[in-house]
């Protein structure tokens, strides 16, 4: 068996990824975080599905389990795929700047270009699947609006500290995928890390913002305020996650010879 990649090994391999981002152009970058805000939307159309079909025969805790089993699905397509993602970019791309191979500046608008082209694609995806799901009958309107007001249905320093911890987690994925040697097992541990993302209720900003989107076309129970205060805070949360607990804290110490 292959020997497990050392720590520095690790850190030269993302900043060496975080790089050759940067190198990319801005209409590529967007495209394909544009795709990647498509394609993490199956996440959701396979949990309402599964809302829809066994929500009247399972208990409150077994149709959370449930879901949670759905919510890996478009990480697994986004990030074996090689779209672009923002949560997975809070911590890589910064790598790059710490090793002062980047400028802060660029940083911003790598993050911008991702962010804003992950949320263009999950609000078309979210509006084919709250239009189509219910007419063709895999979805009910009310699996929307149950996997909203689960995200919304806080204060904002919950979302807060709540997308923290997602953000950090995914920052610790995207070091775990650099990490494996194989397809099956990244696969694996994008199973394990989002699984438990997505049982614990925690807020991510791009798929969050998908659920809640579609919450708030398909029901007058979700509001565009909620859609925002979720947004604004899980956004925030997720970066810091990101950025501090994982780029900050790995680099030091695989720096530290």
């Amino acid at each position: 068996m292959d020997r497990p990649k050392d720590v520095s090994e690790i850190l030269d391999e993302q900043i060496d990824t975080g790089l050759k981002e940067f190198k990319r152009s801005n209409s590529g970058l967007f495209i394909s975080a544009f795709a990647g805000g498509l394609e993490i939307g199956f996440s959701l159309l396979f949990m309402s599905t599964i809302f829809t079909m066994f929500h009247e025969h399972l208990s409150s805790e077994a149709m959370q389990f449930g879901l949670a089993l759905c919510y890996p699905i478009g990480f697994i397509f986004v990030i074996i795929g090689r779209s672009e993602l923002y949560t997975e970019h809070t911590a890589l791309a910064i790598l790059p700047v710490f090793d002062g191979s980047v400028r802060p500046k660029d940083l911003f608008v790598l993050w911008g270009l991702v962010y804003f082209g992950n949320l263009i694609g999950g609000y078309l995806f979210s509006l084919m699947v709250a239009h189509v799901g219910p007419i063709i009958g895999f979805i009910k309107p009310e699996a929307f609006y149950h996997i909203a007001h689960e995200l919304v249905d806080y204060d904002w320093h919950v979302i807060l500290l709540s997308a923290l911890l997602a953000g950090w987690m995914m920052g610790l994925l995207g070091w775990l995928v650099t990490s494996s040697q194989e397809t099956i097992s990244r696969i694996i541990v994008i199973i394990l890390v989002t699984f438990i993302i997505g049982l614990a209720g925690l807020h991510h900003c791009i798929v969050g913002s998908i659920e809640v989107f579609s919450g708030w076309i398909s029901s007058p129970d979700i509001s565009f305020s909620d859609y925002l205060k979720f947004q604004i805070w899980a956004t925030i949360g997720n970066t810091i996650g990101g950025a501090v607990f994982v780029a900050v804290l790995k680099y030091s110490h695989a720096s530290v010879k």
